[in-house]
């Protein structure tokens, strides 16, 4: 039998990192539970005004965020705040898959507008992989607003 998954991040700001990755996948913020957001309703409102009433103090409200896939289909990101800097590289990363079946020199392309719409929702170039036929299609590393390494495949 197979598991459902959530991949878990550190971060300073959860609500912001998991803002990032909302908008890089497609996936939204999940209503509080037992709240029915009305068509076109901010989740991150509602979570404000449900962490309010359930009494969490004001401070506290931006120690974790989640972001959900909203056809059901890739795994749950869970952002949790945590007081220390990333100081590594990271042992696993994310594969935003922005190119699939396409190749060479068309494949690169594709990459590369990706690539300028992440930079200016705030993420960072850190490398170009060209490919290298015939195991490497080519790819680029980037970086979150926090540090945490991705790759454009």
């Amino acid at each position: 039998m197979s598991r459902h998954i959530q991949v878990t991040f550190d971060a300073h700001d959860p609500r912001a990192l998991s803002t990032f990755w909302r908008d890089v996948l497609g996936y939204i913020h999940p209503a509080p539970p037992g709240v029915d957001l009305p068509e076109g309703a901010d989740p991150l409102a509602a979570w404000d005004e449900f962490l309010a009433r359930i009494g969490v103090p004001e401070d506290q409200r931006n120690t974790r965020s989640a972001i959900e896939d909203p056809a059901g289909r890739g795994p749950r990101l869970f952002f949790q705040q945590v007081p220390e800097d990333k100081t590594t590289k990271n042992r696993v990363h994310l594969d935003v898959r922005a190119a699939p079946g396409l190749q060479g020199a068309d494949r690169m392309a594709a990459l590369e507008a990706e690539c300028a719409r992440l930079v200016g929702l705030g993420a960072r170039r850190l490398r170009r992989e060209e490919p290298a036929p015939p195991l490497g299609a080519g790819f680029i590393v980037m970086a979150d607003p926090e540090g945490n390494e991705f790759c454009l495949d």
